[in-house]
């Protein structure tokens, strides 16, 4: 069964997105990729979703945590599958770290970790407060995600947030410590004028695992014994880093369409809802608010 694509952006992410897809079987991919600026996803996918059609929008899936349940609310209405597109979940390593979690190869999980840092305020959207920009929607998702990912999409009781606000009016970089239930403990930083490690962890009972390239990890390390797991090779010219491996999520999405499926049970509609309500939450502790946040 053949699934057509089409791409709702003309920005960088796109373009590679539409590399990838160009470079798979044309028989293997009807869905709508949505791929604009942040405060562009919620219009851009309830117009799909009306319109019958399969929706995969780039992360943030909203601004804030209202947009995100509009959209849910009306894929579920609809019958109509929608996904955040969280590509990191669906790297090799990520599986890979998930079964290392399942089998209990580092104990009990007490503790993790997340960071994700760069300076891209050469990127006028970066700083842009009218696009929602700042560092926790365009790379805080990303560490929420993993922390989300290994604590299994767990609500934190309670959420601590420190951070710098940029002259536009934008986070910057933010510290966030998050306490679970059960004495569980998560935190992590995320900058847009800040290079750091970009490197996440976990740890438990009987050792320690860790992955590099927090967005797109193409290592993981447990227990100090190291693996790698290369890129694919599917196609060129990509604008990002490992552009080639967004061919796993638009897998994932082509085998729940297949399935019959309303969303992905790797990134579940309630916990885009509950990353979305985290983000937001921390965002607002250290004082930045967006338009969308008075609708």
């Amino acid at each position: 069964m053949a699934l057509r694509w089409g791409i709702v952006s003309a920005g960088l992410i796109a373009h590679d997105f539409t590399t990838m897809l160009c470079s798979l079987p044309p028989s293997e991919h009807q869905i709508s990729y949505i791929a604009t600026q942040h405060p562009q996803h919620k219009s851009a996918v309830l117009l799909c979703l009306a319109a019958g059609k399969a929706v995969l929008c780039e992360k943030p899936m909203g601004v804030n945590a209202a947009e995100v349940r509009e959209m849910v609310a009306e894929a579920r209405s609809r019958g109509v599958f929608l996904m955040e597109g969280i590509w990191s979940r669906f790297f090799p390593a990520m599986e890979a770290l998930r079964e290392v979690l399942a089998q209990g190869t580092i104990g009990d999980v007490q503790v993790a970790r997340a960071e994700m840092g760069m300076n891209i305020t050469i990127l006028p959207r970066a700083t842009d407060w009218r696009q929602a920009g700042g560092c926790l929607l365009d790379l805080g998702i990303y560490c929420i995600q993993f922390l989300s990912m290994v604590f299994g999409a767990l609500k934190p009781e309670k959420i601590s947030a420190m951070g710098n606000i940029h002259e536009t009016g934008v986070d910057s970089t933010v510290s966030v410590l998050l306490q679970y239930p059960g004495g569980l403990h998560g935190s992590f930083t995320c900058s847009i004028t800040s290079n750091i490690p970009n490197t996440a962890y976990v740890t438990g009972t009987k050792g320690m695992a860790q992955i590099h390239k927090t967005w797109c990890p193409m290592e993981l390390v447990v227990n100090d014994e190291h693996k790698e797991f290369p890129s694919p090779v599917l196609g060129k010219g990509y604008n990002f880093m490992n552009g080639s491996c967004l061919s796993y999520e638009a897998n994932h999405v082509r085998e729940c369409l297949l399935k019959g499926l309303k969303e992905s049970p790797v990134v579940p509609l309630a916990e885009s809802e509950l990353m979305a309500e985290i983000l937001e939450e921390a965002r607002k502790a250290i004082g930045v608010t967006f338009p969308q946040d008075k609708c």
